[in-house]
């Protein structure tokens, strides 16, 4: 990736994050412990959650005390090491927990910006930075959807959900490991329609496995929030494409 096409992803992850704050900016007390899709998480919890791992996103890139790979290790769980950020944010007010977001992703931010596209983050298997920022925005925007649900806000779909597409599709081995299948030997291409109606291609043209349809839905199947019965829009062609939205998974 060059050097603009960095700085413009970097521009997307601000937007991205600068959005979601925006639309929790002013909520009230009670807002703040509205439960949201995510199973035992209200508003606060989900911004805590982001907070927390854009600290740690930092200090993985920096060797920080908190790096992910060494900081995971404290705990007995992953599932543990993530309830203690969420923890941290219990012991908060909603507005404190987001200053403390703002302030966490306003530095993590600007970590990113000082690395090269191609340098490696040791964040679970490694990846290259450029990667990395893609992941941090699919996972604000995944969080979003929970809490603009949970506070009634409409989710405006963006542009921005072709790099959302772009690191479902690239994990789609790390998937198939999950569900315990092995990963189809032949290639998979997408064909997605972005918001504004533009085309967005992943993969080899004329591939036999290929996935058609809006964004938004390929977007929400694979960050698990919305099920394979509800993305009628997605039509699979080609045994590894169904298999493709059967394993759906865009994160660790």
């Amino acid at each position: 990736m060059a050097d603009d096409e960095y700085a413009s992803l970097l521009d997307d992850l601000r937007a991205e994050q600068d959005e979601l704050a925006s639309d929790v900016d002013g909520a009230g007390p009670d807002d703040w412990l509205r439960p949201t899709p995510a199973r035992g998480w209200d508003v606060r919890d989900s911004i805590a959650h982001l907070a927390d791992t854009d600290e740690v996103a930092a200090d993985t890139c920096t060797g920080g005390p908190r790096a992910l790979n060494t900081a995971v290790q404290m705990y007995a769980s992953p599932e543990d090491f993530t309830l203690s950020g969420v923890l941290r944010g219990r012991r908060l007010r909603g507005a404190d927990v987001l200053a403390w977001w703002r302030e966490a992703a306003a530095h993590e931010r600007e970590v990113l910006a000082s690395l090269e596209p191609r340098t490696r983050v040791a964040w679970g298997l490694g990846m290259s930075a450029s990667a990395f920022v893609t992941a941090r925005l699919m996972e604000t925007w995944a969080h979003g959807l929970d809490v603009r649900a949970a506070l009634g806000v409409p989710s405006h779909d963006t542009n921005r959900l072709r790099h959302v597409a772009w690191i479902s599709l690239r994990a789609l081995p790390y998937a198939f490991t999950v569900a315990g299948r092995d990963a189809p030997t032949e290639p998979i291409r997408a064909e997605l329609s972005l918001p504004d109606g533009s085309l967005w291609y992943f993969g080899p043209p004329g591939a036999a496995a290929c996935i058609r349809g809006p964004a938004s839905q390929l977007c929400r199947l694979f960050v698990q929030r919305m099920r394979r019965d509800e993305a009628t829009g997605l039509r699979a062609d080609g045994d590894a494409a169904e298999a493709a939205l059967d394993v759906a998974r865009a994160f660790l």
